[in-house]
């Protein structure tokens, strides 16, 4: 009777996430050791709030949403609470400063970075799991805290060394809604549309937009998303205003017909002096319109915001999907957000901040050739020729670790040295040490460059001459181990090793 075949679980990844690499992860971290400092200079702390949220506490603020659970990932703790993966970093901070009210300062400033999951499709460059990198004022009502953010956003992009390929585009979703107002369209769901339909103007352009914004859109898979079911002369109207060209001062944005609508709408009026004062303090603070201006084409996605908002737009040239060259795009934006916070509290809480997205701004400073992955060099490898000699191995590597070098021990079968040397370079490692019987009698040991070995395995053809000339490997005093291995690995380096 034959044996059943053992059943195996195929590996395979959930779609819409993605691993890392110890590449990409050094990189993040340079990267947003870099962000945390501006942060930490502007005086904001660090706050970390779990995965999990109750969903009630999160809210229904998803752009592409309208219903509690649509659009994350939920679950039902066993005294039959919801609780749902968080989507942003915002609303567990707003749940976080209303739990902890009377112990935090005010205003509070605070940075967060981590991941946040989205339960929707995934598809080219949109992800279920990403990361974000926030920092948020609690408690600030002006707008000076809204340009500080700003500010704060242009600092980043150029610690980063995006200096002239950044700009920080602001508007006031106060004078949007005055433009709504004006234009006659309803709350609710038609509301919620038009602001959706708004948001996608960078990915569908105007005639993508003006579709939205009427009977529909449908795309090149054939889905149809319905519109907002607007009049022409609304459309046409909505469409004017979002296609003002960003002004370097306030005037330039206001004018033309925007100065008509201004006279029927208290929220225009309020809008733009909230936006007057910003620039203000822009011009004061010398942040001219090649790093920060003012543009009415910004509307944000996400339903709380209530003052302005802001993006940070990467200019410089692409090539897309399509093989068409477009600007990178937005890496992150904000905005004020003042009935977040209050949705815990009986009192009006001011809020506003900002978000980094970590994985598409790596993307771009890979492009720009400012994302530094740090080494790529892996630990400089012991070999294990006696087994009896563990200890003395193992004593080896602790010296080297103790002298700040990154170094192991061969782990696996000791049989095949062949497979430990295989080992080494598949871990990058810069040199491997060498200890047999005869070594140790002389009180010596051997040390392989393996960056010069690979260097002349490229020009040796010949194995007698391999052999003969044993490239990169020379004998030391077993005394002068970490000092050989120093002397080597700086060598490596100024070689661009």
């Amino acid at each position: 009777m034959s044996k059943k075949k053992p059943s195996r679980i195929t590996a395979r990844l959930p779609r819409g996430f993605v691993d890392r690499g110890p590449g990409e992860i050094r990189a993040f971290d340079g990267m947003i050791a870099k962000i945390r400092e501006v942060y930490d200079q502007y005086g904001f702390d660090p706050v970390e709030t779990p995965l999990f949220e109750y969903t009630e506490a999160l809210g229904k603020f998803l752009p592409d949403t309208d219903r509690p659970n649509a659009g994350v990932f939920s679950l039902q703790d066993d005294d039959e609470q919801w609780m749902s993966l968080r989507y942003d970093l915002t609303a567990p901070l707003a749940r976080y400063f209303a739990e902890n009210y009377n112990d935090l300062p005010k205003p509070y400033r605070s940075y967060r970075v981590g991941y946040v999951f989205r339960n929707e499709k995934p598809g080219p460059g949109r992800f279920r799991q990403f990361m974000q990198f926030d920092a948020d004022t609690v408690g600030a009502p002006g707008p000076a805290a809204d340009a500080e953010m700003c500010m704060m956003m242009a600092d980043v992009m150029d610690a980063l060394g995006l200096e002239g390929k950044y700009v920080i585009r602001v508007n006031n979703r106060k004078v949007l809604d005055g433009v709504l107002e004006v234009t006659g369209v309803e709350g609710g769901d038609q509301r919620l549309t038009v602001m959706r339909a708004l948001d996608k103007l960078d990915k569908f352009g105007i005639a993508g937009v003006e579709e939205l914004l009427g009977a529909g859109r449908k795309d090149q898979s054939g889905d149809f998303t319905p519109g907002a079911a607007l009049k022409p002369w609304q459309i046409s109207t909505i469409i004017k205003f979002i296609g003002v060209k960003p002004g370097e001062k306030l005037g330039e944005f206001v004018g033309g017909f925007l100065s008509e609508m201004v006279e029927k709408s208290e929220l225009l009026r309020s809008g733009f002096s909230e936006l007057g004062e910003m620039q203000a303090l822009f011009d004061a603070a010398g942040y001219g319109a090649d790093r920060i201006k003012i543009d009415p084409s910004v509307v944000r996605g996400l339903e709380y915001y209530t003052g302005p908002v802001f993006e940070a737009e990467l200019t410089f040239p692409v090539t897309n999907e399509k093989g068409q060259e477009v600007v990178f795009g937005s890496v992150g934006g904000g905005g004020r957000y003042d009935g977040l916070v209050s949705r815990f509290r009986p009192e009006p809480v001011p809020a506003t901040g900002f978000s980094i997205g970590v994985s598409r701004l790596a993307q771009a400073l890979k492009l720009t050739g400012n994302l530094d992955t740090g080494t790529d060099r892996g630990p400089v490898v012991v070999v294990v020729q006696d087994k009896d000699q563990i200890a003395s191995y193992q004593a080896m590597v602790a010296e080297l670790r103790q002298a700040g070098i990154r170094a192991e021990m061969f782990l696996g079968n000791p049989k095949n040295m062949g497979k430990q040397f295989a080992y080494a370079d598949q871990r990058n490692a810069p040199a491997v040490i060498i200890e047999g019987s005869d070594e140790r009698e002389k009180g010596e040991i051997q040390i392989k460059d393996l960056i010069a070995g690979k260097r002349a395995s490229e020009e040796i053809e010949d194995n007698a001459a391999w052999r003969a000339e044993r490239p990169g490997q020379f004998a030391v005093k077993r005394t002068e181990l970490v000092a050989a291995i120093e002397k080597l690995i700086a060598e490596q380096e100024a070689e661009g090793n």
